[in-house]
């Protein structure tokens, strides 16, 4: 009984410094993750969803963690956590840049702006709940255990990642979510450009008509309408380009 209790013990104080390094990793990342990492949510909640990811990843990769110095690798662990959360948070700041846009040329960027923990026009606040919902109900829990795995081999434990290949990732990240921002709020822009040089037509041909209290009405109400048709398009879109950083989140290299 007491071999089986030293081997017990044995087997425990082995696998607590990987489990360290990889709750360190997952709760990095989770404090900035979709879904799991909103402010909305306490923290007991997200330290308990921090513990469940640590028990599903340690198995894989609790041999990968290996060595006797603590601080050096903790350090490493919490900067591939917070690299692997703001890949995925970069997303869901790329959906309320484009609801930023779509609301700004349709005038509704003033519409219930303070709703919600960050103020952001309405079009976000729709926007963000509707993709975190969707990414939840296409298994964003599954896929985002697989990620952790996985980045044990982008992100090699104990190694910590050079500042220039963080310079060069943070610039193709921001530069491919403002890409990604505009391409989904171009049809309001178009729309709205469209709108406003027909007022100004129309304005141009009859003076004495008040075009502003005829238009802005109905340019916020065809960008509801525009909104309602195009909204799941839109999400299709982004779920695939979400899909796809999950997938490859630090790029094709």
């Amino acid at each position: 009984m007491i071999d089986l209790i030293t081997l017990m013990v044995d087997q425990v104080q082995g696998l607590l410094r990987p489990a360290t390094l990889v709750f360190l990793r997952v709760s990095a990342a989770m404090a900035l993750l979709p879904g799991f990492g909103e402010r909305s949510i306490p923290a007991r909640i997200r330290l308990a969803m921090a513990l469940a990811f640590t028990a599903v990843v340690l198995p894989a990769v609790a041999d990968r963690h290996q060595g006797d110095t603590l601080l050096l690798p903790a350090a490493a662990e919490v900067t591939a956590g917070l690299l692997i959360g703001l890949s995925l948070r970069l997303m869901i700041l790329a959906l309320q840049t484009t609801a930023a846009i779509a609301a700004q040329s349709a005038s509704l960027s003033q519409m219930f702006a303070s709703a919600g923990a960050e103020p952001q026009p309405a079009l976000g606040i729709l926007f963000t709940l509707a993709a975190t919902a969707l990414a939840l109900q296409a298994g964003l829990h599954v896929k985002l255990a697989a990620l952790f795995i996985l980045s044990h081999d982008l992100l090699p434990p104990g190694r910590f990642v050079q500042a220039a290949d963080v310079r060069d990732w943070g610039i193709d990240q921001i530069a491919g979510g403002m890409a990604l921002a505009f391409s989904l709020a171009l049809p309001f822009v178009l729309a709205a450009l469209l709108w406003n040089i027909a007022l100004g037509a129309v304005n141009r041909a009859m003076p004495q008509l008040m075009v502003a209290f005829i238009g802005a009405p109905a340019l916020s109400l065809g960008s509801l309408i525009l909104s309602a048709i195009l909204a799941p398009l839109m999400l299709a879109v982004w779920l695939g380009a979400f899909d796809a950083k999950l997938a490859a989140p630090f790029g094709s290299g």
